[in-house]
């Protein structure tokens, strides 16, 4: 909800929409990534799809830099989203660490 909070927020100008719609899209396909990983149908497929989570996550979090590095944002106002991302992206790694390890012993 946060990152459709700072959409709404951002200014009327072209730069500021542009960087927005891609931290918006981005920042809400995390969830929708989420969700599907866990309606999966193999260990192959959650793991692929958690690594689209991963991707989404590290995308999300360029769009943040590019929002405070352009001073569109003060970098102040996104140290809660940047550390969320942050630690969202430590999770999502751990996780997919996890599910190649089951994977490769178990299939090899």
């Amino acid at each position: 909800m946060q990152i459709i909070q700072l959409y709404s927020a951002l200014p009327n100008t072209t730069p500021a929409q542009i960087i927005g719609k891609q931290v918006l899209r981005s920042g809400t396909s995390v969830g929708a990534n989420y969700r599907e990983a866990y309606r999966s149908r193999s260990k192959q497929e959650f793991t692929s799809t958690m690594g689209l989570c991963l991707k989404e996550l590290e995308e999300t979090s360029y769009w943040l830099d590019l929002l405070s590095e352009s001073a569109i944002v003060q970098k102040e106002k996104l140290e809660q989203l940047r550390d969320e991302c942050d630690q969202l992206i430590a999770i999502f790694v751990t996780i997919i660490k996890k599910e190649n390890f089951i994977l490769h012993n178990l299939y090899f």
